[in-house]
């Protein structure tokens, strides 16, 4: 369930205006646990900046523990070790997410791209296109 959830809002997010989330996406994240809400919530805020930020980019996809386990707070998560994927290349990614007690609405987020990962790497990240 986790993971084809994942997958629609990869699908969904990206089409999204920056900071904006559709009645459709919001419905789906409110029937999950608080722990995966989440997660789900910054992975979609990653994948909307991102595409938002810099046009070159078209992020559809976030590993959060690609390269490390994700620091998870209560209404936060720390990873440094993430990657995005874009038009079929992975990225390195660092982010920092901090949610309101519902976990819907984002109230700080910062993110850096790293370098581009080789895709003879990808199998070894469990990454794939």
């Amino acid at each position: 369930m986790k993971k084809l959830f994942i997958a629609a809002l990869a699908s969904t997010a990206p089409a999204l205006p920056a900071h904006a989330m559709d009645s459709a996406l919001r419905a789906g994240l409110m029937k999950l646990d608080p722990q995966t809400r989440l997660e789900q919530r910054c992975d979609a805020e990653v994948l909307d900046r991102i595409t938002h930020d810099d046009h070159k980019f078209k992020a559809d996809r976030v590993v959060a523990y690609a390269f490390a386990t994700p620091e998870m707070g209560t209404d936060a998560i720390r990873s440094t070790g993430a990657a995005f994927r874009s038009k079929g290349q992975w990225y390195r990614l660092k982010f920092k997410c901090q949610t309101a007690p519902d976990h819907m609405e984002i109230l700080n987020f910062r993110y850096r791209i790293g370098d581009e990962i080789p895709e003879t790497d990808w199998s070894k990240y469990n990454l794939y296109n």
